[in-house]
């Protein structure tokens, strides 16, 4: 079965995670078939880049995201996007909504001094 999860990569104590499609019996970091995104959880907030129509294009092939990438995918709105394009919704118009809203989540914060 083909998942898409998290691979570790990074130094000792400063880990990062790249979102990859692999087969589930490969090790965690073993050989994969894609690279479809990446998972920094030690900045603040979270860096977190997903190429949305690669991942559309996998899960509509069958890829089951694991339960920690599921978690980014609904924190992300990906999820809820793909079960609007297996409603019926254009591609085009959910990928410019995933754009827009990686755009907003990667905005500065700003404070008022």
């Amino acid at each position: 079965m083909v998942r898409i999860r998290l691979r570790r990569v990074g130094l000792k104590n400063q880990p990062a995670y790249r979102i990859v499609v692999q087969d589930s019996e490969k090790p965690r970091d073993g050989r994969f078939l894609e690279i479809v995104g990446f998972y920094n959880p030690r900045t603040e907030p979270g860096t977190l880049t997903i190429d949305e129509a690669r991942v559309f294009e996998w899960m509509h092939k069958g890829a089951k995201p694991t339960e920690s990438v599921a978690q980014l995918f609904r924190t992300t709105g990906t999820s809820d996007r793909f079960a609007r394009l297996r409603k019926g919704e254009a591609l085009e118009a959910l990928l410019e909504e995933g754009k827009a809203a990686e755009v907003k989540r990667a905005a500065p914060l700003t404070t008022n001094r």
